[in-house]
């Protein structure tokens, strides 16, 4: 009986901080729980439209922003860093021409997929811990002091890293650039704990843990429009 219990709690522990994601897209016509919205801090502009739809015969999610920003955030329980694999698939259907991620004023990304480190606040720079402060106590969200969000970029090429143009909090990797076609799938395959380091190494030398995955795209610097779609999301 014991060994039983033993093994039923830890199944329990094994659900409760199971890394494993919700589906993007079921029947039904908004993405299921967990999956919710976010936005900038006190956000006026239009939200990112997140809408399950079936394309190709199977239930996906199409990403539209149109002047708009949002990211579309599932949370991940854990007390410390393992590693993960990140896999999905991603097609981009409307480009936005004006985008340039180089720049703030360009700074839009018609889809992108990205992981939620929490990075220990006192790793941060000192400014850019006290405008982290800030935005927290702002959006009541807890928001990820290190981010690593791979994008699809019509300017640059596929395997630039780059500072994202507002913050080092945001740091990108191009998986597919000008060269990838549109209407058309590719399927990614990412260690997003080697990313991570490689890319925070400055500020890291260990894994923190993950606490959230987010698929987004946004469009409010250049007031454009962009049309992609995510499928197949998992987290191992």
């Amino acid at each position: 009986m014991r060994l039983l219990l033993l093994i039923l709690a830890s199944l329990l522990v094994a659900a409760l901080f199971s890394p494993h994601l919700a589906s993007l897209a079921g029947e039904a016509d908004s993405p299921p729980a967990p999956w919710h919205v976010v936005g900038l801090p006190q956000q006026t502009k239009p939200f990112t439209r997140f809408t399950p739809v079936t394309l190709d015969g199977q239930r996906v999610l199409r990403i539209e922003a149109d002047a708009s920003y949002g990211n579309l955030v599932h949370p991940v329980h854990e007390d410390i860093g393992v590693p993960h694999r990140l896999a999905w698939r991603w097609r981009l259907d409307e480009p936005n021409p004006q985008a340039d991620i180089t720049r703030r004023g360009g700074d839009d990304n018609p889809v992108k997929v990205c992981a939620l480190y929490d990075l220990p606040i006192q790793a941060v720079p000192f400014i850019e811990r006290q405008v982290l402060r800030v935005a927290r106590l702002r959006s009541g969200e807890l928001l990820p002091a290190a981010s690593v969000c791979y994008v699809w970029d019509s300017r640059i090429g596929a395997g630039a890293t780059l500072d994202n143009a507002f913050t080092r909090r945001i740091r990108l990797i191009v998986l597919q650039g000008p060269r990838a076609p549109l209407h058309q799938w590719m399927a990614e395959q990412r260690d997003i704990g080697a990313d991570f380091l490689r890319l925070f190494g400055d500020e890291a030398k260990v894994l923190p843990p993950l606490i959230g995955i987010a698929v987004g795209a946004d469009a409010d610097n250049t007031r454009a429009h962009s049309v992609a779609h995510v499928a197949d999301l998992s987290l191992d």
